[in-house]
């Protein structure tokens, strides 16, 4: 099991002498760094000119393990040896630290270094790496793992600003300049090795008679000030994790103010990730390399585990040079028909001064922009808005001066009904939800969803199987007013933002929809053509039926407790209907059976279709007002209407919900037997279902008599489709 860490270049905006002298005060601080129990020198080598020198330490920490774990472990403290190597002529001091305890089952390596500043010699920069290899650890390998990686995250957190403070301490001290190291004006020294037993031996080209003194020094040693030799922890010390990956190119490093300023605060472990991502898009593309927050995006998708990531990123990339997608973004026009009948558009910021992209998706002809466009062009739109939130969020990270990756989505669902389940809609729905998925992770903020009608779950449960799980947790859903309220759009958006629509004093430049006339239908494409819809499973509340002339459909109800609630909506798909809710005087317990025609009647029948199913279960010889009542009135509802409504019951006993062919003229000649038969029959798609008056008062899925927004776009609206029922 081998972790890396990569971290980010940190920049400290003083110079590498004064930088090396805060270490240098800081390392005796040993409360400072909580885990450091004490260290030795075990060997500190100097060169012959002075300016290179080098001290091997071994170190002695603090185990921070579980109670058990240390008790198996048998031991308090724990060992690494640590190498600080100093080179005051080139400006660099770089350090090598690895594990002494364990190292048979837990091998450790840290590398650090610093070095001045690539652009401004006045500054000097911090970069890090370390390696984790767990072999085996009597069980708790994942437990180590864990422990490593938390502490190592705590110390580099703490790591700048321990050095900040002691830089700090030399201005309070009047230090503010430390002189940079100057070749030696008189006879060169031998290059020195002092042992920590005290022998001193001499460099295998040179020999000296001059010996160095060592000094019993240990954490609570305090150097004098200004002195070059350096005493220093690494952070090695404090356990690493996580793949091994060397920079070497500057084009692969990120300061780490770059990443608090432009990209957010990440923890070291992500910002590892980040680098390790980065450098290996540079090493695969040679040309356009994806900018860091789109880097960041698919790391986020896939909960920062580069390996993912990774191929993620990587079927992305070969997707985009497949298709061209960047040459087609930045031809693309925006077709005439989609700015005319496209109810979406960008709409200023939320609070948090992220884009906001308001999309009425209630009021959208589905099945006429893809006749328009078709699935490539309503493909192209979206990946076009996709393409243009980024860039806006780009925008905003300038202007407000802090990270802005994410936009918001506020969809409008009313007027949705189950003329939006047209099967070639839904395909292509379900096709770009996959693309943008795979390609444009972590884009939103949150999605906000309000005026959900019924059918809105049918919809949701074809597409969430398409939403990663990160995005399906940011959908927010309001059920009928509710966004209007506290907790509402309030809290997302500015109030002098809130659209009119939605109740506010925002005029919007977002189109409001429409249907689209069949002129701009593509050829060959006609809307009176084959009519498909997504077929639903035997577990969907709705239910679909044919009528043929002449032909019924009836739900049967029996109500047993007065005050009850029956509830309805359902959509005409096909032709025309007329719906009645009807009373019985004495309840029915069961469908009666009936009776086959015989003669030609029973021939029209046959042809016809005419079943049980399609039959009354009033009689023929039931007078309505004696036997039966009629308890709303008989509503006449045309093609691509929906109708919600509900009735209070003020009796027990059996209510019927009768859908009934429409026949808008009568038969006056034996031609019309004929026409009855060859007639397209009509289709509704219906769900229906009762609730105790107890649990109807409050009820999200109760409806009141409505019309669905949808129906006032359809041409061949020209009734209302509101129950008289009482309101509730």
């Amino acid at each position: 099991m081998v972790q890396s860490y990569q971290s980010p270049v940190r920049v400290y905006k003083y110079p590498f002498e004064l930088v090396m002298e805060a270490y240098v005060r800081r390392f005796p601080k040993c409360d400072m760094i909580p885990i450091m129990a004490g260290t030795d020198i075990i060997k500190e080598t100097t060169s012959k000119d002075g300016a290179v020198v080098q001290v091997s330490r071994r170190c002695k920490l603090h185990v921070e393990a579980p109670y058990l774990l240390k008790k198996i472990m048998g031991v308090e403290f724990i060992y690494f040896v640590q190498t600080n190597t100093l080179d005051q002529r080139n400006r660099t001091l770089t350090i090598e630290a690895y594990n002494e305890s364990f190292s048979s089952r837990v091998a450790i390596l840290e590398n650090c270094r610093y070095t001045v500043h690539p652009e401004n010699s006045e500054w000097t920069c911090f970069e890090q790496t370390a390696t984790l290899d767990i072999k085996s650890f009597f069980g708790f390998e994942s437990t180590v793992e864990k422990i490593a990686m938390k502490q190592y995250s705590q110390n580099i957190t703490k790591g700048k600003e321990i050095i900040e403070y002691f830089i700090d301490e030399l201005f309070k001290d009047g230090i503010a300049y430390i002189p940079r190291w100057k070749e030696p004006s008189h006879k060169a020294l031998p290059e020195v090795c002092i042992t920590k037993d005290g022998k001193t031996g001499e460099s295998e080209a040179e020999s000296s008679s001059e010996e160095t003194e060592i000094r019993d020094r240990t954490s609570s040693s305090t150097p004098s000030t200004g002195s070059t030799e350096l005493h220093l922890g690494a952070s090695a010390t404090n356990l690493p994790s996580i793949d091994k990956v060397n920079l070497n190119e500057d084009n692969n490093k990120l300061d780490a103010d770059y990443i608090k300023r432009c990209l957010g605060d990440l923890t070291p472990l992500q910002e590892s990730r980040l680098i390790q991502l980065k450098k290996w898009v540079a090493e695969l593309q040679k040309g356009k390399v994806p900018s860091d927050s789109c880097l960041l995006r698919f790391l986020r998708a896939r909960d920062f585990n580069i390996e993912k990531a990774r191929e993620m990123l990587s079927h992305s990339l070969i997707w985009r040079k497949k298709n061209q997608v960047d040459k087609m973004i930045n031809e693309y026009q925006v077709p005439q028909v989609v700015k005319d009948y496209f109810p979406g558009g960008w709409h200023y910021q939320d609070k948090e001064g992220r884009p906001l992209y308001l999309l009425r998706l209630g009021q959208m002809d589905v099945k006429g922009l893809v006749k328009s466009v078709g699935e490539e062009g309503l493909l192209k739109h979206t990946l076009h808005i996709c393409e243009e939130g980024l860039r806006l969020t780009e925008e905003a990270t300038v202007n407000h001066g802090c990270p802005v990756t994410t936009w918001t989505l506020l969809v409008d669902l009313e007027g949705l009904n189950m003329r939006h389940l047209w099967r070639p809609g839904i395909r292509t729905l379900l096709k770009i939800i996959e693309i943008v998925e795979a390609n444009y992770p972590e884009t939103m903020s949150c999605v906000l969803i309000i005026r959900a009608p019924r059918v809105f779950p049918i919809l949701w449960t074809l597409v969430s199987t398409f939403i990663d799980d990160n995005t399906r947790s940011k959908f927010l859903f309001y059920g009928g007013n509710d966004y209007q309220g506290p907790g509402g759009l309030v809290d997302y958006m500015p109030k002098e933002n809130i659209p009119d629509f939605l109740g506010g004093d925002c005029k919007t430049v977002v189109h409001e929809g429409g249907l689209v006339p069949k002129s701009m239908y593509q050829p060959g494409e006609d809307v009176d053509g084959t009519r498909q819809h997504i077929p639903l499973s035997d577990q969907c509340m709705y239910h679909s039926v044919s009528l043929g002339r002449s032909q019924v459909h009836e739900v049967v109800l029996l109500v047993e407790e007065p005050g009850s609630v029956i509830c309805w909506d359902f959509d005409v798909m096909k032709n025309d209907v007329s719906f009645s809710v009807l009373r019985t005087k004495v309840p029915i317990t069961h469908r009666p059976e009936p009776q086959s025609p015989t003669g030609a009647l029973g021939v029209i029948d046959a042809v016809m279709g005419s079943d049980d199913q399609h039959r009354s279960v009033i009689d023929k010889t039931w007078r309505e007002g004696y036997e039966y009542f009629r308890v709303e009135p008989q509503l006449i509802c045309h093609d691509g209407e929906s109708i919600q409504g509900s009735h209070v019951t003020s009796h027990m006993g059996t209510y019927i919900l009768q859908w009934h062919y429409y026949e808008s003229s009568q038969h006056t000649s034996p031609l019309d037997i004929i026409d009855s038969i060859t007639a397209p029959k009509s289709k509704i798609m219906y769900y229906f279902e009762m609730l105790k008056s107890a649990d109807y008062r409050g009820s999200m899925t109760s409806l009141q008599s409505c019309q669905s927004g949808f129906s006032s776009l359809s041409s061949n609206t020209n009734k209302s489709a509101t129950s008289s029922c009482p309101s509730r």
